[in-house]
């Protein structure tokens, strides 16, 4: 979702900048480990002598309140409204409500069957999301193509089978990736073949 939908980098140099300079850390070097992971884990990798899931919550409590300058990431909400509402959905490691809350500023439509990091014991790097996100739309992990823009995300649809495609608009979190790279949306479109199967493909002036 963050920085594969929507682009909210503003909001995350402000919440964890300041929440990184109140805890004593450098906020540019917490800046490249935040992507596409749960606070939670984030936190606790960091080893300070805070409760993770307390200092997790008030973040989310903060982004919640902090929604200035969310934008889509170029594309998203075309590309999403020309796919049939049941073929997708979202594995994000953001909480239910502050997913909600960033989809609504962005524009961009709610899925059927959203994956959150709540929903889940394990998050990203883990699989466990993509697969239950495969489970909900009643298809396997390698038959779908998943969105990513970080290095956690990345091997999260790797480790579930799936092929990955690395936006890059909002961030250079995943620079360098072997993957397919897109920057937006805008140069891409998807069809649906005759057998049923979707189909993405680069557009050509």
């Amino acid at each position: 979702m963050d920085g594969t939908l929507l682009n909210s980098m503003a909001v995350v140099e402000r919440v964890w900048g300041a929440w990184a300079v109140r805890n004593g850390l450098d906020p540019h070097e917490l800046m490249i480990s935040v992507h596409g992971v749960r606070a939670s884990d984030t936190i606790r990798k960091l080893g300070l002598a805070v409760d993770p899931d307390i200092e997790a919550r008030e973040l989310a409590l903060a982004e919640i309140a902090d929604v200035e300058g969310i934008v889509e990431i170029p594309g998203a909400v075309a590309f999403l409204n020309s796919l049939p509402p049941e073929r997708w959905t979202i594995v994000t490691s953001a909480p239910l409500e502050l997913a909600q809350r960033r989809l609504a500023a962005a524009g961009i439509p709610v899925p059927l069957h959203m994956v959150t990091g709540e929903d889940v014991t394990a998050g990203k790097p883990d699989p466990q999301g993509y697969l239950l996100a495969a489970e909900r739309l009643g298809v396997r992990a390698e038959d779908c193509l998943v969105f990513e823009d970080a290095p956690a995300g990345i091997l999260a649809g790797s480790s579930a089978g799936a092929e990955v495609a690395v936006i890059t608009g909002a961030h250079a979190a995943a620079a360098g990736t072997p993957h397919l790279t897109l920057e937006h949306y805008t140069d891409v479109e998807a069809w649906i073949c005759g057998d049923g199967w979707l189909s993405l493909q680069r557009r050509y002036c």
